[in-house]
C-alpha cells in the first residue's frame, strides 16, 4: 500500500523580507552619518614657527563715523585707491581685508568694494565670532 502524507514542508527560507530590512538598515545608517556634525573631532593642530609672516594682508578699516584707515594709517576715500595701488602694486595677489565696523553704513563700504573691483584686488570681509 502506498500511502504518501499531502502535507509536505519545504525547508527552503524566504530571504526577500531580511533582504528589506537590510537595506532599511543601510538606508537608516547612510543618512544618520551625514547628521553627525564635523565639528565634534578633537583636532590638535600643529604648532606653528614664530617667524613674521612675509605676505602680511593689506587691510582697510572703516569706522561707524566714516573714517578710513588703510593699514593703520588714517587716510580720506580719495586718497585711497592710490595708497592701494601703491601698496598692493609688488603683491603677487592683492588682497584687502576690510574691518568694518557693525554699525557702518553701507555707503562707506561700496567704495572700497569699487576700487578692489577696479582693479582686480581680492577682497575679504574681517568679521568677530559669534558668541
Amino acid at each position: 500500500m502506498g500511502i504518501k502524507s499531502r502535507n509536505k514542508i519545504e525547508a527552503s527560507f524566504n530571504m526577500s523580507s531580511m533582504t528589506d530590512i537590510v537595506f532599511l538598515l543601510l538606508v537608516f545608517f547612510i543618512i544618520a552619518s551625514t547628521l553627525i556634525t564635523p565639528n565634534a573631532l578633537n583636532i590638535i593642530l600643529p604648532k606653528a614657527s614664530d617667524t613674521p609672516q612675509q605676505n602680511l594682508p593689506t587691510t582697510v578699516e572703516i569706522q561707524s563715523d566714516g573714517i578710513y584707515a588703510l593699514d593703520g594709517n588714517v587716510i580720506t576715500i580719495s586718497q585711497l585707491e592710490s595708497s592701494l595701488i601703491s601698496a598692493l602694486s609688488n603683491k603677487e595677489k592683492p588682497g584687502i581685508v576690510l574691518k568694518a565696523d557693525k554699525d557702518v553704513v553701507l555707503d562707506y563700504i561700496v567704495p572700497v568694494m569699487e576700487i578692489a573691483n577696479r582693479n582686480k584686488f581680492s577682497l575679504v570681509l574681517a568679521t568677530d565670532s559669534k558668541k
